[in-house]
């Protein structure tokens, strides 16, 4: 019970460094922006590194993850990325209860994305195709979230993990 409520603190203090203090209801722009594909590696945002777990049954599945928790480093998402390793991804932190879907414009790897109730239980997952050119197809939960994680696409299947499975994050 210390863990969750630790956790619980943890996912508020860091989803309120959103910096605009209101939820953000345009998380389709969490992985999109304005810029060219020339984008090189020097042009990302520096983004906080952090350890993600997720009880998956019996199992914990342990990945490092990078954290976007400003509006703009939502929107750079893992854009223009050519890979990302097997046991990594990328963790989305609202300040509030968030509506609206992903989309994967400039986005060049799979990905699988979980989407996260206050608590970090799964409400939802969605496997997620790359997009270089628009329309872009906007992958919507149809539910609230106050996260979501980014996997390679088909991970969450190979280790195991379903809706409802709980997924805590710590800062590196």
């Amino acid at each position: 019970m210390r863990r969750l409520a630790a956790v619980l603190l943890l996912a508020g203090s860091l989803a309120g460094c959103s910096g605009d203090g209101e939820p953000d209801s345009t998380a389709a722009e969490s992985t999109s922006t304005s810029t060219t594909a020339t984008e090189s590696q020097d042009d990302r945002l520096a983004f906080p590194r952090g350890r993600a777990v997720i009880a998956a049954g019996d199992e914990r599945v342990r990945l490092d993850v990078e954290i976007a928790e400003t509006a703009e480093q939502r929107q750079q998402g893992l854009m223009f990325r050519r890979s990302l390793p097997p046991r990594a991804g990328m963790i989305f932190l609202f300040s509030g209860p968030t509506q609206g879907g992903f989309w994967m414009k400039n986005t060049l790897v799979p990905l699988s994305i979980a989407f996260l109730d206050e608590q970090g239980r799964i409400l939802r997952m969605l496997d997620m195709e790359p997009c270089r050119a628009e329309p872009c197809h906007v992958y919507d939960p149809e539910v609230a979230y106050f996260s979501a994680l980014e996997v390679n696409q088909g991970s969450f299947d190979a280790w195991g993990v379903e809706q409802g499975d709980v997924v805590t994050v710590e800062r590196a």
